[in-house]
């Protein structure tokens, strides 16, 4: 790789990162190209793309961005996970496809500035994503006016069984 290619890898890197909020450091030694291939469609799929790249650019790249911190953790083999938004989803993959492929391994995550070990990111993982803490959001607005409104129907409609029970009364005692 020559000059003009580090240049470009290193640009692209870094306009990558300042675009992403959440990033994850993971050793891929001993995966093969379809796994990864694999891989790179499960993420595309939660809005998130991992890219492969040398340690010595990447450290390039993130001078002065908030994934700094993740620096000591570029030795070996090393693929970057990049998502610009919900990073539930992208953790959520990477957790399920560890499951299946034991052989990627996460060395450390950073979100907003913040660095993550293996364990944080799992539990990061089993939370609800973005989507689903938007259904119960939504499920909890629906339920408070469902309840008034059940709530305003009750009283017009307890006045009614009263009037039918009077009705009913009276008419008993005309027999």
């Amino acid at each position: 790789m020559n000059r003009d290619d580090k240049v470009a890898v290193i640009e692209e890197l870094t306009s990558r990162l300042a675009n992403a909020k959440f990033a994850v450091v993971s050793d891929y030694r001993g995966l093969t190209v379809p796994v990864i291939s694999q891989l790179r469609r499960e993420l595309k799929q939660s809005n998130a793309e991992i890219r492969v790249a040398k340690n010595t650019l990447l450290r390039l790249a993130i001078k002065g961005t908030p994934f700094e911190p993740m620096d000591q953790f570029l030795v070996g083999t090393t693929a970057v996970t990049f998502a610009d938004g919900d990073p539930v989803a992208p953790a959520k993959v990477l957790v399920d496809f560890i499951k299946t492929n034991p052989k990627l391994e996460i060395k450390t995550a950073v979100l907003d500035g913040k660095l993550l070990t293996a364990d944080d990111l799992k539990a990061l993982s089993a939370l609800p994503g973005k989507d689903e803490l938007r259904a119960q959001l939504l499920a909890v607005m629906l339920a408070v006016p469902t309840s008034f409104v059940r709530v305003l129907s009750a009283v017009p409609q307890k006045a009614l069984y009263a009037l039918q029970a009077i009705k009913d009364q009276k008419g008993q005692g005309d027999n």
